[in-house]
């Protein structure tokens, strides 16, 4: 048998509930340090550069200049580093995006700069004062994968889709679509996060067809409907979302 994968569901704002990987400690491990890299080597690169030329500065500062320089700059500079793209990139820096991993609320909210704040904060004790050993033990033992950090600003790390067409192909079992005709044009203005959110629905939907579900159904059929101002919403509202997801993968791919 498989190795169990660790999952975790998240009810979005519009009460629909969406399934996520959980990242592991090493899909982490890996990203920090694509980031560390980035960032605290090629400081020691640029600082090297310029040393020869603020050596006489050098010669007359003091012991706790001599440390901010070459320690505390260096690892402020990364907790910056992670604070603003995490930011700006919505949960992910840049070896985040590399691996396929990204932040998340618990409670499908957006992240907001208080929990960004509050899991850089965190690193201090995660990661840097105790050499990521602590981070790696919680998120080993948790059952959201949760670092201080997260536990803190109520989020978890979880895998990303790294081509939304070809998984929106897998949901449908689409063997070929050659020769098809999109008959919703107008789909491809939805972004890929959104098309992603129908296609869980769907698989969600198929998996368990209970009320709560269906109803996720109608109001996403309703929504995408008035959005490509279709003035009568189709009665098979699940071969509606299908036929929109293979429009937007055609026209998309």
């Amino acid at each position: 048998m498989g190795k169990k994968v660790a999952s975790i569901e998240i009810r979005t704002t519009q009460n629909v509930t969406i399934t996520y990987e959980l990242a592991n400690v090493r899909d982490r491990l890996f990203a920090f340090l694509i980031d560390f890299s980035l960032i605290i080597i090629l400081y020691y690169i640029l600082l090297m550069f310029f040393l020869p030329r603020m050596e006489p500065l050098l010669q007359d500062a003091s012991g706790m200049m001599i440390g901010f320089l070459f320690y505390l700059l260096p690892l402020f500079l990364l907790m910056m580093y992670c604070f603003i793209f995490e930011v700006f990139l919505h949960g992910q820096t840049i070896g985040k995006r590399m691996i396929g991993i990204k932040v998340v609320r618990l409670d499908g909210k957006e992240p907001g700069l208080t929990d960004y704040l509050l899991r850089t904060v965190f690193y201090l004790i995660d990661v840097y004062f105790s050499f990521g050993v602590f981070a790696a033990l919680l998120i080993g033992s948790t059952a959201r994968h949760q670092r201080l950090g997260d536990l803190t600003a109520h989020t978890t790390v979880v895998r990303v889709p790294s081509r939304l067409p070809h998984r929106l192909r897998t949901v449908l079992r689409i063997e070929s679509m050659e020769g098809y005709e999109p008959q919703y044009p107008g789909i491809r203005q939805v972004s890929e996060q959104d098309m992603l959110l129908v296609k869980t629905t769907l698989a969600r939907y198929q998996s368990f067809p209970n009320p709560a579900h269906r109803e996720a159904i109608r109001l996403l059929a309703d929504r995408l409907a008035g959005l490509l101002e279709i003035s009568e919403v189709p009665k098979d509202k699940v071969g509606f979302l299908k036929t929109l997801i293979r429009d937007y993968v055609i026209l998309t791919r």
